[in-house]
């Protein structure tokens, strides 16, 4: 059994969290909005060719660019509303985030690599999957644009189609792993299916942790 400390609902991981995945508590969540210079050296580094990628920022700053995934970072894209929630969660109670993008009404987690490829085997695995919206993954092979290095100036017309929440700050940002969203995005979808549960009967039930659409009955696998 492997839970974060004090939790009153763990969750049942068969294989303990690397050392890396301790939690960090942190006594504000950032809100960074322009990426430092630090911070660009670490987006570079995700693709073969960082040089290229400083020359293109250097000519347009405020244009968005295209990155490979896996190396440097994975990234979890996740619906809006449920992915604001998330995000709530890892700095009200858990060990905080990295880089955090909006794009086109979806939230964006820069994640640790391999995580693209560990979350949904997890979420599968501890049959959580069918229990909320669906998630992006996006790891070795794949490709995300990021937003640009600044903000759009306040006399914009058009909002831009994406923009940086919390924006890169340093060389080498601490980045969640699997496990740490797992236990985020389970811990929202049971809050979330208790509300509701609770809103329809109007008392709060035993089996509100257990949301609905719940995959029961059939033996677990480990991920591979």
């Amino acid at each position: 059994m492997s839970s974060w400390p004090n939790d009153p609902h763990p969750i049942r991981f068969r294989r303990p969290a690397p050392p890396h995945t301790a939690p960090r508590r942190a006594a504000h969540r950032p809100a960074a909005t322009h990426v430092t210079l630090a911070g660009a050296d670490w987006l570079a580094s995700a693709g073969s060719a960082p040089h290229q990628v400083h020359a293109l920022w250097a000519e347009n700053p405020g244009a968005p660019m295209v990155l490979p995934c896996g190396t440097a970072f994975d990234v979890v894209g996740l619906p809006a509303l449920f992915g604001r929630k998330v995000l709530d969660r890892l700095w009200a109670s858990g060990p905080g985030s990295g880089p955090v993008a909006v794009q086109r009404g979806r939230l964006l987690l820069f994640a640790a690599p391999g995580a693209a490829q560990r979350l949904p085997a997890l979420l599968t695995w501890e049959e959580w999957a069918r229990a909320m919206p669906p998630l992006l993954c996006h790891g070795t092979g794949d490709a995300v644009t990021v937003p640009p290095l600044y903000p759009p100036a306040d006399d914009e017309p058009v909002p831009p189609a994406s923009r940086w929440l919390v924006a890169p700050e340093v060389r080498h940002p601490w980045l969640p792993d699997a496990e740490v969203l797992l236990w985020a995005c389970v811990r929202v979808t049971r809050e979330t299916s208790g509300s509701d549960l609770r809103s329809r009967t109007g008392r709060s039930d035993g089996d509100a942790d257990a949301p609905a659409g719940r995959v029961t009955g059939a033996p677990a696998r480990s991920p591979r």
